[in-house]
């Protein structure tokens, strides 16, 4: 028996969301409809030849909602999944985990590729602008308002029909483009003020390690040395196990109490960031004064195990439990001399050159490896005088504070970025961004055209 044919008005019936279901107002010439009434039907499509191109999750760049990596696959070994039809002007939208944002635009070059049964493909019927369903779909709204359909534990997901059921604002045709050009254009300023603020963030590193490459090299303070009438000669070379000792021999603890309470320090606890220690932990000594590197205050602790060395981790002991500190063995504890200071070494163990340096030296099992205590020992510094030292020190504080309140800015300027362009978007599919015409008709009558197509 065929089925039954629907009337126009038992379809707008279906498609209609009802007044006490719709999510917020709109303008008077939109209409809130079911999702799949402006979607065709999804169609399956198996691999055939010898290679195909497919798109599962991985393919996406969710920070930029872009196809980036298609893999191509030998048809042999086609993944079950890979049974997605694509089409141009289709919208992805993956089922698992939405709220990671895993959406994607197919355009013409893409659509012959198939995609994966993870994603749900919304192919807009005629008289729904491809792109202004993209740019729904990616909506805070949307991604937001299906997240909260998600089930499971191991891959929370939606199913199909979450999509098809929800509830979506309709505008009349042209408002559609309206709408689609002036996100875009709003969107196309912001993308280029983030490129500038992400090429001042890309040269962070470079400016930090051009600026310590100065200070040490005297570079930084060569107007200093005129004005104090002090030779460039004064820098003199030296091995850092010279002018520094290199693990000094630790306390001996059997002087004092084992219940005695001490400080403590992870290496979690030093900020690859800011070179500070982030939180001193209280032990009792008899947890910590085997197995563990001892230190005192205004000791220099450098982390000689990888990734901690190339990320730089060391910073300055400040004040200490009982003046007693411990922690891991994978830190090199740096004691200075009369002749160094403690924020001068600081500073030259952040250097790039130096770490660059003593990741040539390490050995080790590889992920595991070590800079050995020679290479710190034998480390050869250029050595000015001390208050050279302190003047060195004092203009670094104060450039890489600088550099790093720099930083912080551009942060928040890309994460402010990214909240305006939830609120155009936000926005956008309330009807607010001066765009709609109330004088054109109502999306009724062109959702009335939509229904009377074929829906596949």
């Amino acid at each position: 028996m065929s089925k039954k044919q629907l009337t126009i008005e038992e379809k707008l019936q279906n498609a209609l969301v009802p007044a006490e279901e719709q999510p917020y107002q709109v303008p008077d010439n939109w209409c809130w409809v079911r999702e799949n009434a402006v979607l065709y039907n999804m169609e399956s499509r198996k691999p055939s030849g010898e290679i195909f191109s497919y798109i599962d999750i991985d393919a996406i760049d969710n920070s930029r909602q872009e196809v980036l990596f298609p893999k191509t696959l030998p048809v042999s070994k086609a993944p079950s999944r890979a049974s997605r039809k694509l089409h141009n002007g289709d919208t992805l939208f993956s089922l698992v985990r939405p709220y990671l944002m895993n959406i994607a635009y197919i355009d013409e070059e893409l659509c012959k590729c198939i995609a994966s049964t993870g994603f749900y493909v919304c192919s807009p019927r005629e008289n729904v602008v491809n792109k202004w369903l993209y740019w729904f779909m990616v909506s805070p709204y949307t991604v937001y308002g299906l997240t909260t359909y998600m089930k499971g534990d191991n891959s929370p997901s939606i199913r199909g029909g979450d999509i098809e059921m929800f509830p979506l604002p309709l505008p009349p045709l042209p408002e559609q483009q309206r709408i689609v050009d002036r996100i875009e254009s709003l969107f196309a300023k912001l993308d280029e003020a983030r490129e500038k603020i992400q090429g001042v963030l890309d040269g962070a590193e470079l400016r930090k390690a051009a600026i310590l490459h100065q200070a040490f090299t005297g570079k930084l303070t060569a107007n200093w040395r005129r004005t104090h009438g002090v030779s460039d000669d004064s820098w003199k070379e030296a091995k850092l196990g010279d002018v520094c000792k290199i693990n000094p021999p630790k306390i001996d603890a059997n002087k004092f109490n084992e219940d005695l309470e001490v400080s403590f320090i992870p290496m979690a606890d030093v900020s690859d960031i800011t070179g500070e220690i982030t939180g001193y932990q209280t032990r009792k000594l008899s947890e910590v004064k085997n197995g563990f590197t001892n230190f005192q205050e205004n000791d220099v602790v450098f982390a000689k195990i990888t990734p901690c060395m190339e990320n730089g981790k060391s910073a300055i002991i400040g004040k200490l439990k009982n003046d007693i500190g411990y922690g891991t063995t994978e830190f090199f504890v740096i004691r200075s001399s009369a002749r160094i200071i403690n924020k001068f070494v600081y500073h030259l163990v952040r250097s790039s050159e130096f770490r660059s340096k003593a990741k040539s030296n390490m050995s080790g099992a590889v992920g595991q490896q070590r800079v050995p205590k020679s290479f710190m020992q034998q480390y050869l510094i250029k050595l000015p005088t001390v208050p050279e030292q302190q003047e060195i020190v004092s203009l670094l504080d104060n450039l890489l504070a600088k550099e790093r309140s720099i930083v912080s800015t551009c942060e928040k300027s890309l994460a402010t970025i990214d909240t305006i362009k939830k609120s155009i978007l936000a926005r956008a599919f309330r009807g607010e961004l001066g765009t709609n015409d109330p004088t054109e008709p109502s999306s009724i009558n062109l959702l009335k055209e939509i229904l009377n197509q074929p829906s596949s």
